[in-house]
């Protein structure tokens, strides 16, 4: 061993461990490389062999199928509205749990994401149990003139519910990002509590909302499980597309799931593009 033997051959020694060192970092490179191309493929390439297939015949169907048109007008429409009361009731009670330290904060936080564990039939099956009309509830809602099961209040809660949690996640994280020195300072100064938060770490967060805002909207459009339990009809986009699969077979499910697709990656490339471009400027 080259430990054991006269100093003067050290320097060989030395050469004999780079040399070893230079090939195991080219092996652990080319393995690295390899392993991340077949993880690459297996997210890219059935998303993207379905819009190449389909892409443009579905856009092409969208002036000639109006069950299609109304499926995806509705379904924008449902997550526009899901996303902002997400926005909307998840946003202070992202920022108590970023600001805040309180008895069963864990707790609290573990609930608001259980959703995210529930697979999505289960989840339509705990919201029909708890808003259909058999339910307290819903019976309440029922006799007040509000249906909630099979109808587009149905579908807003369903996309509500499961994509929530993806918002309340991130909101945290965009609050806890902002330095609670800011609004000390703001509060010596003399602006009361909601003022500070207002015009001081509201701005500051501003990104990381929007942010999580979009990925819920995307979210909420590509949900099906809980909605197809809680309200089938009218559908939306992923109900269609099930729907055409169960009843037509793939090819006429296909340019309906590509729609789906596309409608749900046009926002995320447009976030991250601008996201790029920001933290590219930032430098």
């Amino acid at each position: 061993m080259c430990s054991i033997r006269r100093s003067s051959s050290a320097p060989v020694c030395r050469r004999r461990f780079a040399v070893a060192d230079r090939a195991l970092y080219r092996l652990a490179s080319v393995v690295t490389a390899l392993v991340a191309s077949c993880f690459l493929l297996f997210l890219a390439a059935p998303v993207g062999q379905l819009v190449s297939a389909a892409g443009a015949r579905g856009l092409a169907e969208l002036g000639s199928d109006p069950e299609l048109r109304d499926a995806l007008a509705l379904t924008a429409v449902t997550a526009t509205i899901a996303t902002v009361a997400g926005v909307v009731g998840g946003t202070p009670i992202a920022y108590l749990i970023a600001r805040y330290a309180f008895r069963g904060r864990a707790l609290l936080a573990a609930v608001l994401d259980l959703p995210l564990l529930i697979p999505h039939p289960v989840a339509g099956i705990a919201l029909l149990l708890a808003l259909g009309r058999q339910s307290p509830i819903g019976n309440a809602l029922l006799a007040a003139g509000f249906r909630i099961s099979g109808s587009r209040a149905g579908i807003i809660c369903a996309m509500l519910f499961v994509s929530a949690p993806l918002y309340l996640s991130a909101a945290r994280e965009a609050f806890a990002r902002v330095d609670p020195r800011y609004e000390a300072v703001a509060r010596t100064l003399g602006d009361p509590a909601w003022r500070a938060f207002r015009r001081v770490t509201l701005p500051l967060a501003t990104r990381g909302l929007v942010a999580a805002a979009v990925v819920m909207w995307a979210r909420a459009v590509s949900e099906f499980g809980a909605i197809v339990v809680l309200t089938y009809n009218p559908k939306v986009v992923s109900v269609l597309s099930y729907d055409r699969f169960t009843s037509y077979g793939l090819p006429e499910a296909l340019p309906v799931a590509a729609v789906l697709v596309l409608l749900a990656l046009v926002p995320l490339t447009i976030l991250r593009a601008l996201r790029y471009e920001r933290g590219a400027g930032d430098f």
